[in-house]
């Protein structure tokens, strides 16, 4: 039994008051129903920023479905509020035993956009939840950060003592919120843990708008008959991790024994490399065994996009040696995993 399976199994038999931020988004909603499957006590909060009351539902829904429990509801708390605000972030964390901070504001093309919202978001948001977490004494404090810190760092696989300049204004709002950790720990004793996520894919992430992800894009516009368009010649590469892995990560950082773990960042991926190009022809196979009638036409390629990192992959052994992490699924798995949801949510939606 891996240190992953061990700790569902403990979790089961102990329930604790978690506080996931960021909770009707993509990775906050896996999160929440994850939690609400071990029988745990969920605090979510959320500004619907770019969150969904659908994600929510669904989450909550998805956990009853899996463990029979109907009355898993009675364990979820929701609030609706920003980080933004001090206030409301020290309400969110009284009496909450771990803090999942997932909450800001992604994309680097949006930040380019508009630095200062992104800024207002997640620097001051973070410094927010850690001077509330700090206050309440929570257990720990496990916050989502960013492959982006590597910046221009040319070194393959990337590992977390080495970082390049930052690209792009949301790189630097990430490597911002690791200073601040530090600094927290040096400073007030509060360590805290930071995971640098890797191109997360998986069920709930949204397709739609201007700065969604790729591979929910790619999958709508396929499905849709639409164009698929590819930044530069596609041969950009990208460590995708799917979700199972994320949650897995935040869950045995927020819990980890380990001293020597704690006050630490570490990457969140499987440690494998994927262009664009094979990205495109491994969604456009299960796509196809899924809806044998799609149209199976090529991408566009046009200009490479200003901020983006040509080529991205992590090692993982840090993760593996301090925290126990195995990840589950790599991106085939992933992939056929999450096509089926990906597939059902579009159709419904169209």
């Amino acid at each position: 039994m891996n240190r992953y399976a061990q700790l569902k199994s403990q979790l089961q038999s102990k329930q604790y008051t978690w506080l996931v931020t960021g909770a009707a988004g993509f990775i906050g909603s896996n999160l929440v129903e994850e939690l609400l499957k071990l029988k745990q006590k969920v605090v979510g909060l959320d500004n619907f920023a770019t969150g969904y009351q659908r994600n929510l539902d669904m989450a909550v829904s998805d956990a009853s479905s899996a463990t029979g429990d109907n009355n898993l509801h009675s364990n979820f708390h929701f609030i609706e509020g920003d980080i933004r605000d001090l206030a409301t972030c020290q309400t969110a964390c009284n009496g909450v035993d771990f803090v999942l901070h997932q909450a800001a504001l992604g994309s680097v093309p949006r930040s380019i956009d508009d630095p200062i919202t992104t800024n207002q978001c997640n620097i001051d948001g973070f410094l927010n939840m850690l001077v509330a977490a700090r206050d309440a004494k929570v257990k720990s404090f496990v916050y989502a950060a960013s492959s982006s810190t590597y910046g221009d760092h040319p070194g393959l696989p990337k590992f977390e003592d080495k970082i390049g300049n930052p690209l792009s204004p949301y790189a630097v709002t990430k490597y911002v919120n690791e200073l601040y950790a530090g600094v927290f720990a040096r400073s007030y004793g509060f360590k805290t843990v930071g995971l640098r996520y890797f191109n997360v894919f998986g069920k709930r992430q949204d397709p739609d708008g201007a700065y969604a992800a790729v591979i929910p894009k790619w999958v709508a516009a396929i499905l849709d008959g639409d164009e698929v368009f590819v930044n530069g010649d596609g041969e950009t590469s990208r460590d995708f991790c799917y979700i199972d892995n994320t949650v897995q990560m935040n869950l045995l950082a927020a819990t980890t024994d380990n001293e020597e773990a704690r006050d630490q960042v570490y990457n969140v991926a499987v440690g494998e490399r994927t262009t664009l190009n094979d990205l495109y022809d491994k969604l456009m196979q299960r796509i196809v065994e899924l809806r044998p009638d799609t149209k199976q036409a090529r991408p566009t390629y046009r200009d490479f996009r200003a901020g983006d990192v040509r080529h991205s992959q992590a090692d993982i052994g840090k993760a593996q040696r301090l925290l126990g992490y195995a990840p589950s699924h790599k991106i085939g798995d992933g992939i056929n995993e999450a096509m089926e949801w990906y597939v059902d949510d579009l159709s419904s939606r169209r």
